[in-house]
């Protein structure tokens, strides 16, 4: 059997506010949640396939965009690639992550390199955590580097999707 409750106000505890209940809480906002509390969740995928031939930083085709909710949340972010193919031997490549036109990690080496014959395969995934310090929208985007400007295949399929999602955490 379920139980109801029913009140008009609901007083804080030292007195000094109420919170008005109407047909749903009201007065709850982003601002007000717990630190660390998860405030918003979006997430984007791709399949579709992209080579990369260059040794300069190169957009993929995994971006998405937020909208914190206060100056002072973080941004979790997250992003895969299952299947990464490098196309020569003695070959490499890094990923990094930029929100907006910032890079938050740019690395000085290559993630992976392939030392072998006939071609290379490898998954590749990232995790980073961001102070954006704005209630503006935000793109976070994947880019990608090659070295010996050998080809990085990336080649998702419909079951192994190239993903990114971005997580509001409460600051």
């Amino acid at each position: 059997m379920a139980s109801t409750l029913k009140v008009d106000t609901i007083q804080t505890n030292d007195g000094t506010g109420t919170i008005a209940l109407q047909n749903q809480l009201s007065g709850m906002t982003g601002a007000s949640m717990p630190t660390g509390s998860v405030l918003q969740v979006v997430t984007g995928t791709t399949t579709t396939q992209q080579s990369i031939s260059t040794t300069s930083w190169t957009d993929t085709n995994l971006s998405l965009s937020i909208t914190p909710s206060a100056t002072t949340s973080k941004i979790h972010i997250q992003y895969s690639f299952p299947s990464v193919y490098l196309t020569v031997a003695n070959c490499g490549c890094s990923m990094r992550i930029l929100r907006d036109t910032t890079s938050l990690f740019t690395p000085n080496h290559g993630y992976a390199i392939y030392n072998g014959t006939g071609i290379g395969y490898w998954q590749y995934g990232d995790i980073d955590l961001d102070s954006p310090s704005t209630t503006s929208s935000v793109t976070y985007k994947i880019q990608v580097r090659n070295y010996n400007s050998n080809t990085v295949q990336l080649s998702p399929s419909s079951y192994y999707k190239n993903r990114i999602i971005l997580m509001e955490i409460a600051g």
